[in-house]
């Protein structure tokens, strides 16, 4: 049996997928040869697997050092439910008592457990060490690798120790891994832990299902809060506040408003802050209103909304507290909202810290400003930020994305911009360099005598913000970058040289302000949907029921994606519900019996004729296709809905259902027609048909009005005009 092979028998037995994600086979290979690997994958992407199946597959146990006691639980429950053997997985901290750590131990020295999770602190201490000594390691992971670095989001100092830990307990290969990691970042984590020459696997940062929208914060922030989240109704989301204070005002406000939300920071009791995380967990409550302490330590894969209450202090906290949501590829929604008043208030606390700490929390604090001032495509500036290159200039997901702009000629003002860095030697940062355009007279400007420059006042006229957006704009063309080592003094790059010396047209973005094209605040986002609505449903009320008497959350029983595909392929046998992604030969064994008994009375009441029935009478698959298509539309799924699901354009649909009417089964779609034509203008279409010579789409269009019809709207009234008369 080759690698591959071995791999993916033991992805689809442990963990019920039948193909790996991305990078993650390689990173792997890379791992189990011994290698030094350091892995840069967006939250959601699969990083925990990259460490959990080659651990079930080397030779003895695998150190995964990890920031957090609830971080290691959830990992170390989700690996139980995937096994049959419950010490498989284990974690040592603080939290467990003198027999318990001897328990464990036994378990590794038994050989049963592959993985071990630990906290810095804990693997430091001598006891532990001596233990390790003796016990063969696999591999060391380091999980949230960035807390190494000081340019990091969530610096921590005992991370700076890992290497010489490691060291003492005996070489074995490491694998670092980071949802969010600037090129800074990344190189302060490999020089820590002494893996220069590591082989990097860096997954693109683009979580394409988020939509991301920063709104102004205002008075009345309260109520918007209040009325977004009622339009999120039965969906979970997180509130981030950087306060304790306004965390508990926040969560009382909620429920005051008959929003089921419950407060979550560091300053609860430990027993307090456990029963609020597992209630969200467990669905009992919808929101979870909370300081950054929150997050990393859950896996709740259905986070459909993530609000800011408070802007976040650093670009990498943002991106990691947003990623949180629609981490199984559904439904993801970022709203933050942001006041220059907050900006301030974060600066003011930085004052008393050493200098370089205050610098570097400035700068961090600068780049979320510029972020959520910005005009231009969020996505694309996140990528950037994290040095990935977004080549569209248009995401559609995003508020920015969505609104109406013109572009200005901003040319003259860039080759000022360029001027005048270049005049300072390109020792100054951007707050600085607008000053001198915008004309301010300001402590630095006077004291460096830059007020004599010829360009001081030269775009007075201008919006500060206008000029912000001009530098953040030629950062992302490549002809400016910032000096991370000089806490960011502004560089032009050898295309900025060559653009002040020679000038190419440049524009930028100016909103043009009014009401979005459609008002939708986030119609772009991606939608979890399953092909029976009404079996998915009951699936979900079965994993809810069976949560509460397990006392698990309801994923950790099967994610949406899971029943999503069983409200599609309706298995009726064990063997059948291990082959549904997500799934394996676990989980079949340890829930199965009870999901499987409610699919088939499903099946049996309904009469379903089941796509695994029709394989194995050997029916063609376009046959299935067309029988999903039938089901569905008595069920009256909308047709674009079932097109997306189904993998297939609009026009493939139709055709499908055209083929359907003409072979005299009739379709009645009247349902979906109501939502998308114009009453009556399918009248003139019905009428045109009655009358025609023939049912011919270009004639048809012809005759009514290229203009006034469009060819969907036609082909399906033609449809139902068939459907009527015809069958």
């Amino acid at each position: 049996m080759t690698r591959h092979e071995q791999l993916i028998e033991a992805l689809q037995h442990n963990f019920g997928f039948d193909s790996f994600k991305g990078n993650q086979e390689a990173i792997i290979n890379n791992l189990m040869d011994g290698k030094d690997t350091f892995v840069l994958m967006p939250t959601g992407g699969g990083k925990s697997l990259c460490y959990q199946l080659p651990s079930l597959l080397m030779d003895g146990v695998a150190i995964v050092i990890s920031p957090l006691i609830a971080l290691m639980k959830n990992q170390v429950d989700a690996m139980r439910n995937f096994s049959e053997e419950d010490g498989v997985a284990h974690f040592i901290n603080s939290s467990l008592s003198r027999p318990e750590i001897h328990a464990v131990k036994a378990d590794i020295l038994s050989g049963k457990t592959k993985l071990l999770y630990v906290a810095p602190e804990s693997l430091n201490k001598d006891e532990n060490v001596d233990f390790l000594k003796e016990v063969k390691i696999s591999f060391y992971a380091v999980d949230e690798a960035h807390c190494i670095s000081e340019w990091g989001h969530d610096f921590r100092p005992e991370y700076r120790r890992i290497h010489p830990i490691v060291e003492r307990i005996g070489k074995a290969p490491i694998i670092a891994l980071t949802a969010t990691a600037t090129p800074k970042v990344q190189n302060d984590i490999q020089k820590n832990l002494d893996m220069m020459n590591a082989t990097v696997f860096k997954s693109s940062f683009n979580r394409s299902n988020l939509y991301y929208e920063v709104r102004q914060k205002t008075d009345e922030v309260d109520k918007d809060l209040v009325r977004y989240i009622r339009t999120m109704d039965g969906k979970s989301g997180i509130v981030y506040c950087l306060s304790r204070k306004t965390v508990e005002d926040l969560a009382e406000t909620l429920r005051v408003n008959n929003i089921q939300a419950l407060p979550y920071h560091a300053g609860m009791d430990a027993q307090t802050r456990s029963e609020n995380q597992d209630a969200f967990l467990m669905e009992k409550v919808q929101v979870i209103v909370a300081t950054i302490a929150f997050g990393m330590g859950i896996d709740k894969p259905d986070v459909r909304f993530v609000v800011h209450y408070d802007i976040p202090k650093s670009l990498e906290g943002y991106y990691q507290e947003t990623g949180r949501a629609g981490r199984d590829g559904g439904e993801g929604q970022c709203i933050s909202f942001y006041s220059t008043k907050d900006i301030e208030r974060l600066r003011k606390f930085q004052q008393g810290k050493p200098v370089s700490e205050q610098e570097i929390s400035n700068q961090l604090l600068f780049e979320t400003q510029s972020y959520a001032e910005a005009s231009i495509c969020r996505r694309k500036l996140l990528l950037h930020y994290f040095g990935e290159e977004y080549k569209q200039d248009n995401c559609g997901n995003c508020d920015n994305c969505r609104k109406k702009y013109k572009m200005v000629d901003a040319t003259e003002l860039l080759g000022i911009i360029l001027e005048t860095i270049q005049q300072l030697n390109e020792k100054f940062r951007i707050e600085h360099i607008v000053d001198i355009i915008k004309g301010k007279e300001s402590a630095a400007v006077l004291s460096y005598k830059h007020n004599e420059l010829e360009n001081f006042g030269s775009g007075e006229d201008q919006e500060e913000a206008n000029l912000y957006a001009i530098i953040r704009q030629a950062m992302i063309a490549g002809y400016l970058r910032k000096d991370i080592e000089s806490y960011g003094d502004l560089k032009l790059t050898p295309s900025g040289k060559k653009f002040a010396k020679r000038p190419v047209r440049f524009e930028v973005p100016i909103e043009i302000h009014g009401e979005d094209e459609d008002g939708d605040m986030a119609s772009g986002a991606v939608t979890c949907a399953a092909a029976d609505d009404v079996l998915f449903s009951i699936l979900k009320d079965l994993r809810k029921k069976l949560s509460k008497r397990m006392n698990v959350p309801p994923f950790v029983i099967f994610q949406d994606g899971s029943l999503e595909a069983m409200a599609t392929s309706y298995p009726i046998t064990l063997e059948e519900l291990q082959n549904i992604p997500g799934v394996g030969a676990g989980k079949a064994k340890r829930y199965g019996d009870e999901f499987i008994k409610l699919i088939k009375g499903y099946v049996e009441e309904n009469d379903i004729i089941r796509p695994e029935d029709l394989r194995v009478r050997t029916v063609a698959k376009n046959s299935a296709r067309k029988i999903a298509i039938i089901q569905a539309i008595d069920r009256r799924v909308a047709l674009d809905d079932l097109a997306e699901r189904l993998g297939m354009s609009m026009e493939e649909m139709l055709e499908e259902i055209e083929a359907i009417i003409y072979s005299g089964t009739k379709l009645n779609i009247k349902y979906f027609i109501n939502e998308v034509v114009d009453p009556d203008e399918e009248a003139d279409i019905y009428d045109y048909f009655r009358n025609a010579e023939n049912d011919n789409i270009r004639t048809a269009l012809k005759e009514l009005g290229e203009d006034d019809y469009t060819e969907i709207n036609v082909r399906l009234v033609r449809i139902k005009f068939h459907s009527d008369l015809g069958n």
